[in-house]
């Protein structure tokens, strides 16, 4: 298939008039007396998170760019509700206009050889020093929001797609999970590493992948620590297409162009999916709050892991080799 160069608009978000965090049902997205906005709205510019629509085949993409090491600070996931408020605002817009309505949403990431890293270590190592149980389980419930609403699609009948290029660690590897499609280049890289220092991975790891694998096998990737190749879970199912390296983007386009005339069979598909098998926000949030329980019960020796863990992602903002601390 050609690939021919295609035009990208802004997106224009506006939260200020969306108070809620989780998502509505589609039905009342449609409503036009639900979200009023204005005809014209000046683009906001997020300071993690770049954003764009592309026209032709209705597709908003996010590209996570995270100031400092490529980890879900609590700044990068402000921008990721308020682009997921504006996702919602933008489809409720095209609603009440009658505009090409979004069809798919993209996340992906800007950083070289990273997806994402996961979640800020450094935080989690402070607050369990302080005990501080508040705010660990604040962190990790924003976490599960955004999490959450990209696994049930904002509520809209619209497909999410992980596009990882890079390494996908840890939470990072959990948010492409949430997504409906996982198109990954050859080099990416996939792995839990939370047992290295004692811990977890709380943030939705065991809830889809024993949806998609099973249990003994979602156990057994969570608790060996080793990193995965895109191929190896393509054959496992959980990857869904492999693209060459620096084609990610590319495969993406195509494998779009591919299912647009059957956009309405695949959607139907991943909402039946989810009914037949749903991943609740109730359990996610359970979960998580057994992972704030075992964190705080870490020893400062796993501390000590954790933290040559976060020297070790602050090494990737210039080296973009695969991470790795098992043999230090």
């Amino acid at each position: 298939m050609t690939y021919h160069p295609k035009t990208y608009v802004s997106v224009n978000t506006d939260t200020k008039n969306d108070s809620s965090l989780m998502m509505p049902d589609a039905a009342a997205l449609m409503a036009p007396t639900v979200v009023q906005l204005p005809e014209a709205q000046a683009p906001v510019r997020f300071q993690h998170l770049e954003t764009m629509i592309d026209p032709e085949v209705a597709t908003y993409w996010c590209f996570m760019k995270p100031a400092g090491r490529p980890s879900f600070s609590p700044e990068l996931l402000a921008d990721i509700t308020a682009m997921q408020r504006g996702v919602r605002q933008e489809f409720a817009r095209r609603a009440q206009t009658g505009a090409t309505q979004l069809k798919y949403f993209v996340l992906a990431s800007r950083i070289p050889g990273a997806f994402s890293l996961g979640g800020d270590l450094a935080l989690f190592a402070d607050r369990i020093r302080a005990a501080d149980r508040s705010a660990l389980r604040h962190y990790a419930h924003h976490c599960i929001e955004a999490v959450y609403n990209n696994s049930i699609s904002f509520g809209l009948p619209m497909i999410t797609v992980a596009l990882v290029q890079g390494d996908a660690l840890g939470g990072g590897f959990e948010a492409a999970l949430a997504c409906n499609l996982i198109v990954a280049e050859k080099s990416a890289k996939f792995g839990l590493p939370e047992v290295l220092f004692n811990l977890f991975p709380g943030m939705g790891a065991y809830s889809f992948l024993s949806r998609r694998l099973d249990a003994v096998r979602a156990e057994r990737m969570i608790l060996s620590g080793r990193t995965y190749t895109a191929q190896e879970l393509h054959d496992m199912g959980l990857v869904d297409v492999v693209a060459e390296d620096g084609m990610g983007e590319l495969a993406v386009r195509d494998l779009i162009d591919r299912h647009q005339r059957r956009h309405n069979a695949h959607e139907a598909v991943y909402q039946a999916r989810r009914r037949v098998n749903p991943v609740t926000l109730e359990e996610l949030l359970d979960v998580t709050d057994i992972w704030v329980d075992a964190a705080l019960r870490l020893t400062e020796s796993d501390l000590r892991r954790m933290a040559r863990l976060t020297s070790a992602q602050d090494r990737r903002k210039c080296a973009p080799n695969p991470l790795s601390i098992a043999a230090e």
